[in-house]
């Protein structure tokens, strides 16, 4: 089954997981290590990942470790800039509100 990049996203879990690997590459035990749960569901959240593309895995030596995929990121990025437009504009607007509101108390 093929998930999507908000399905990924979607999960706390998967969510913490990747703020933790923005920082820096980890291994699985060292993901797990942060988090309440057992080390196959952390497992499963990371095949998760992988599959959405969200996050890549480079073999070192004996160690797999997991990394972010920034271009994936962006997407997930110039889809939210849609929002973030609306936003602003609203806030603009309200922002005259206010002033006018307070100009008129004057």
């Amino acid at each position: 089954m093929r998930r999507d990049v908000f399905q990924a996203i979607a999960d706390p879990t998967r969510r913490a997981i990747i703020v933790l690997i923005a920082l820096q590459a980890m291994t699985p035990n060292a993901i797990a290590g942060h988090f309440d749960t057992t080390r196959q569901a952390i497992s499963k959240h990371l095949r998760i990942l992988t599959e959405c593309e969200l996050i890549t895995q480079e073999q070192q030596g004996r160690e797999i470790y997991y990394q972010l995929e920034v271009k994936k990121m962006k997407e997930i990025d110039k889809w939210l800039e849609q929002f973030r437009k609306i936003w602003e504009s609203r806030f603009n607007q309200l922002d005259e509100v206010l002033l006018t509101i307070k100009k008129n108390k004057k």
